[in-house]
């Protein structure tokens, strides 16, 4: 099965994290999203569990502290309190899912590429799952290298300082979900992890826009359980219209 493409598949970076769903559905590159999709599955099917837990019992606790003169300060803290985490569990579970399904990522990544350039897709299957673990699981540990610093000068910022610290983590979780799922097109061209993070760079406006909208959907759930191989679609896709032909 092939495919050609002439035009952009896409004219944002919203519009290519969109065009994931339609991708997923794609005959010869479903059953490469069966993995990454039960990880997501178990993942956050125990993180929305525990979330809603933990977010009660911290209202409870601000309740209990708050003097009663100021009690109607929980109405404004509550809302604030579920989108920051919210924001922070899904790209905390998003990362760790991440690490369980990379092998597959990058094989996910792989097939749709070919199938799109218009290139025959192989059956490596299994075996080359196996073959790129070290690689992919490097890349992962880079990746985090470069997140966690920076992850936590912005997550003390996000407590310390209302509002703006919310959409400076926000806007740091948006540029950090562009550079996980971007990465896997560039890592299975062996394209070294500072020259993807400055080739994303050169197109920041798009890459911001994909990040955005995966953090956006990160935050729904059910939706949610599909947001890897969507995401991984979108950005190889992207990859295919804006990247790959500096590769050549």
């Amino acid at each position: 099965m092939t495919r050609g493409i002439q035009q952009p598949i896409a004219q944002s970076g919203a519009g290519y994290f969109m065009h994931g769903f339609k991708l997923i559905r794609t005959p010869g590159i479903r059953r490469f999203v069966f993995v990454p999709l039960l990880v997501n599955l178990i993942l956050f099917s125990y993180a929305f569990y525990y979330l809603s837990s933990y977010i009660s019992d911290l209202i409870v606790s601000f309740e209990n502290w708050l003097p009663e003169g100021l009690s109607w300060l929980t109405y404004l803290a509550e809302p604030l309190l579920y989108i920051t985490a919210l924001i922070c569990f899904s790209f905390l579970f998003s990362t760790v899912a991440n690490w369980l399904a990379a092998p597959f990522n990058g094989l996910l990544s792989e097939k749709l590429e070919r199938y799109l350039t218009g290139e025959s897709i192989a059956d490596g299957g299994f075996s080359d799952v196996i073959k790129d673990i070290p690689r992919t699981l490097a890349r992962e540990w880079r990746k985090l290298v470069y997140y966690l610093p920076r992850a936590i000068g912005f997550f003390l910022v996000l407590w310390i300082i209302p509002v703006f610290g919310q959409v400076i983590w926000f806007a740091f979780v948006a540029w950090m979900m562009a550079v996980q799922y971007c990465d896997y097109p560039f890592d299975n061209h062996k394209v070294g992890f500072v020259e993807m993070r400055d080739k994303l760079t050169e197109h920041k406006g798009k890459c911001y826009g994909f990040g955005l909208t995966v953090t956006i959907f990160a935050m729904i759930p059910i939706v949610n359980l599909v947001l890897m191989p969507v995401a991984i679609c979108g950005a190889t896709a992207m990859w295919v219209d804006h990247f790959k032909g500096d590769y050549k």
